[in-house]
C-alpha cells in the first residue's frame, strides 16, 4: 500500500515504530524497517514543505490584493 498524504505517512510510520519494538524482531528485519520508516519520514517532512510553500504563495498573493485595495 502507498501511502500518499502526510496523515497516512504519519499512521504508518507509527505502525513501524510499533513493529520495532517488538522484542522478537530480529536484527535484518529491525534495520530494513529502520530504513523504510526513515525513507517515510523523509517523504512526510517533504509534503510538510510543500504545504509551507503553498502557505507562503498563498499569503503573499493575499498581502499584493490587499495592497491593492
Amino acid at each position: 500500500m502507498k501511502h500518499e498524504t502526510f496523515e497516512e505517512k504519519l499512521e504508518y510510520s507509527k505502525e513501524l515504530l510499533e513493529k520495532l519494538m517488538n522484542p522478537e524482531i530480529t536484527l535484518e528485519a529491525s534495520v530494513k524497517l529502520y530504513e523504510e520508516g526513515l525513507k517515510n519520514i523523509k517523504e512526510a517532512q517533504k509534503l510538510i514543505e510543500e504545504a509551507k510553500t503553498k502557505i507562503t504563495i498563498i499569503d503573499q498573493a493575499n498581502q499584493d490584493i490587499q495592497e491593492d485595495v
